[in-house]
C-alpha cells in the first residue's frame, strides 16, 4: 500500500506472518544448539585470568597479546585485569617511540598501577628524559627501584652521580654509589663496571684499585655468561682461542680483553632503545639547545643541563653519562676513532697538561678532573 507522498506500507496480515517465521527459526536454532554451548562460557573468571597472565608473561611483543584481547568482550575486560598486567613481560610492555600516544601512554600507566616494574621503569624515563617531567619520572623509577628492578637502580645511581634534572650542586656521590651498589648485588652489569670504576678511582667511595678490578672483572664474567645463555650459537668454535688482535677485525663488543674474547654486544633494554628514537626523530637530534645525548650508541640519556655530562678529554667529541658507557663505548668503537682535536691556525696550546692516553686507557673529564677508564 502507498500513500499520496510515496510512503510504503507492509500489510499488517504480512508483517505478522514474516515475524512468525523469524521466531520459529529462532526456536529451531535454540533447538538444534542445545548440548553445543560455548565451553569458553562457562570457564571461571580464575582460570581465565591465570592464562592471560601467563600469556603476557611470554608475549614476544605488545602484538601477541593485543590480539587475543580482541578475540572477544570477556577477553578485553579481563585483559586489563591488574593480575595479568602486573606480570606483563618486558616485551610486551616495549613500547616504540614511533608509535607512541594517549594510548600507549595510558596503557603503561595501567601497568605501572597495577605494580609491573618493567612498565614503571620505562615510563619513569620516558617521563623523565623524554617528556622533562622529572619529579613523576623519577617517582616511578623509584617504585621500580623498591620491587628490586636492578635497571631502574642502576638509572637512579647514574641521576645521583649527574644531578640530573638539578644543578651541578645536586650531585650525591655516595647516594649514587649506594645504589650502584645494590643494583651490582642483582647482577646488573654496567652498574658492576660502574662500581668498579668508582672505585678505581676513589669517585664517592674510598679508592680500592683491587677491589674496583674485580669488580670489572666480574661484570665482563657475568656479560658473557650472560650472553652464552641468550646466543649459545655465536659460541661455536674455537672463540676462546688466544687472539689478542681479535678485536681489531670483530665487529662484536671486545670484553675479557686480556684473553681476546669478543662476545656481541648486549641488546639494549626497551627504555633505551625509545630514548634513542626519540631523540633520533628530531631535526637535530638533540633534546634541546646546547645540550647533548650520551655518545654510547645503546644508552639514549640526554643532557638535562648544560655541560652535565663527561667528554673525551683527548678528542672532546664524545660525552658519556657514566663511566660504564665510556668504557663500553671506548672498547668497541671509539677507541679506534679518538685522536687530538685539531686547533685552529695561530691559536697558543695550553700548557702541557698530564698524558690524556696511559697505556691505552681514556681518560674523560669530570669537573675538570681527569679520570682515566681501563
Amino acid at each position: 500500500m502507498r500513500t499520496r507522498s510515496g510512503f510504503c506500507y507492509t500489510n499488517p496480515e504480512k508483517r505478522s506472518k514474516e515475524n512468525c517465521a523469524a521466531g520459529e527459526r529462532r526456536k529451531r536454532s535454540k533447538l538444534n544448539n542445545v548440548g553445543k554451548s560455548d565451553l569458553f562460557d562457562s570457564l571461571p573468571d580464575d582460570i581465565v585470568l591465570s592464562i592471560l597472565s601467563k600469556l603476557s608473561s611470554d608475549a614476544e611483543c605488545p602484538a601477541d597479546f593485543i590480539s587475543v584481547l580482541l578475540t572477544c568482550k570477556r577477553l578485553n575486560g579481563l585483559g586489563v585485569h591488574s593480575m595479568v598486567l602486573s606480570k606483563a613481560s618486558k616485551k610486551m610492555v616495549a613500547v616504540k617511540a614511533q608509535s607512541w600516544s594517549h594510548s600507549a601512554h595510558r596503557f603503561l600507566m595501567l601497568c605501572a598501577d597495577a605494580g609491573n616494574v618493567e612498565a614503571c621503569y620505562i615510563l619513569g624515563m620516558i617521563r623523565f628524559y623524554c617528556m622533562e617531567n622529572r619529579g613523576s619520572g623519577a617517582s616511578l623509577m623509584a617504585k621500580a627501584a623498591i620491587g628490586s628492578h636492578a635497571p631502574a637502580l642502576y638509572s637512579l645511581a647514574v641521576i645521583q652521580f649527574n644531578g640530573s634534572g638539578g644543578s651541578k650542586n645536586d650531585k650525591d656521590l655516595r647516594a649514587g654509589v649506594a645504589l650502584c651498589a645494590r643494583a651490582a648485588f642483582l647482577g646488573h652489569v654496567d652498574a658492576l663496571r660502574e662500581l668498579g670504576h668508582c672505585l678505581q678511582d676513589g669517585y664517592g667511595v674510598k679508592r680500592n684499585v683491587t677491589e674496583g678490578r674485580r669488580f670489572l672483572v666480574q661484570a665482563n664474567a657475568r656479560e658473557l655468561a650472560d650472553s652464552l645463555a641468550a646466543k649459545p650459537a655465536l659460541f661455536s668454535g674455537s672463540w676462546l682461542t688466544w687472539d689478542p688482535l681479535s678485536h681489531q677485525r670483530s665487529a662484536g663488543c671486545p670484553l675479557l680483553s686480556d684473553f681476546g674474547c669478543n662476545i656481541p654486544a648486549p641488546d639494549p633494554h626497551p627504555a633505551n632503545n625509545f630514548l634513542t628514537d626519540w631523540f633520533a626523530a628530531k631535526d637535530d637530534g638533540a633534546p634541546g639547545s646546547g645540550l647533548r645525548l650520551c655518545s654510547h650508541p645503546g644508552c639514549g640519556r640526554p643532557e638535562t643541563r648544560v655541560h652535565e655530562f663527561r667528554r673525551c678529554s683527548v678528542c672532546g667529541a664524545v660525552n658519556y653519562c657514566s663511566r660504564a658507557c665510556q668504557a663500553m663505548d671506548w672498547r668497541s668503537r671509539h677507541k679506534s676513532e679518538c685522536a687530538p682535536a685539531e686547533r685552529w691556525p695561530g691559536e697558543i696550546a695550553p700548557a702541557p697538561a698530564p698524558a690524556n692516553v696511559i697505556h691505552g686507557e681514556a681518560v674523560v673529564v669530570v669537573d675538570n678532573h681527569q679520570t682515566a677508564v681501563s
